[in-house]
């Protein structure tokens, strides 16, 4: 798909991850509709990147906000569904009111936005979707079960929409990143990665969204081989995975939790 003339929705517009993406999509020539629930950010933004852009300010943690942003943004070619809570930790440490947000930003408003979008984009003959999940929507982690739950159920919905729309014009993809530095999960909470997994860029992330459009892509990791090698693996394998996890990934993951607590 031909990006140039293009209008594309990207959410979580305003985060690290967001920004790199908004920044590629505009350089390939697309019009933006950026969405976070940071008006000044967003305005900020836009002024700063080539081209004519709009915001719509949202919060995807409330109820049907997803869909009244789709409405509130027009007629869009392209839905960048990149907008995440932090979902690490224990269980037991969530209360239900952060199991549901988490739920709804991560999940429910991408697969409801979709909903909305698709019969449109498919009356216009094109268009896509990517939904942005993570190297965690291929094998389990610890302290990560929500995250773990949101990111599994949004690769495996990608999937099976991509497939639902085989042969339309309208394609779906799904980005998975891992470890990202400068930005993202492990950036905010100040983390450290676990030794010798090695990081990407957000540039990287957001060269794979532009490339998944272009070039109709199913799926595509960004992270370093050995990464996203292991990543399949314990896909694969998750029990013995789960035996070898080392110390340092459940420290890692500890500090993750500990350093996003009030994101949630």
């Amino acid at each position: 798909m031909e990006l140039r003339g293009k209008t594309a929705l990207v959410t979580g517009a305003t985060g690290g991850l967001g920004r790199a993406i908004a920044a590629a999509l505009a350089a390939r020539g697309a019009g933006l509709v950026l969405s976070s629930r940071k008006g000044d950010d967003l305005e900020a933004l836009a002024s700063e990147l080539p081209g004519e852009h709009r915001v719509c300010v949202a919060d995807l943690a409330e109820p049907e906000a997803g869909t009244r942003l789709l409405s509130e943004a027009g007629a869009v070619d392209v839905l960048v569904a990149n907008a995440g809570l932090p979902g690490s930790g224990r269980l037991t440490d969530f209360s239900q009111l952060e199991i549901q947000r988490a739920l709804r930003v991560n999940l429910e408003a991408p697969i409801l936005m979709a909903q909305a979008l698709v019969p449109d984009l498919l009356a216009r003959g094109g268009g896509h979707i990517v939904l942005i999940s993570s190297l965690s929507g291929r094998a389990a982690s610890p302290r990560a079960s929500i995250y773990n739950a949101t990111k599994f159920g949004l690769r495996g919905f990608g999937l099976g929409l991509r497939e639902d729309l085989r042969g339309s014009g309208v394609g779906v993809s799904v980005v998975l990143p891992g470890f990202i530095r400068d930005a993202g999960m492990f950036a905010d909470s100040k983390a450290q990665t676990p030794p010798g997994m090695g990081t990407a860029t957000p540039q990287e992330v957001a060269a794979a969204v532009v490339s998944a459009i272009e070039s109709d892509k199913a799926e595509i990791d960004v992270a370093p081989r050995r990464q996203v090698a292991l990543a399949r693996f314990a896909g694969r394998h998750p029990e013995l995975a789960g035996r070898i996890s080392n110390r340092a990934a459940v420290k890692a993951a500890e500090e993750l939790a500990g350093g996003q607590t009030d994101k949630r």
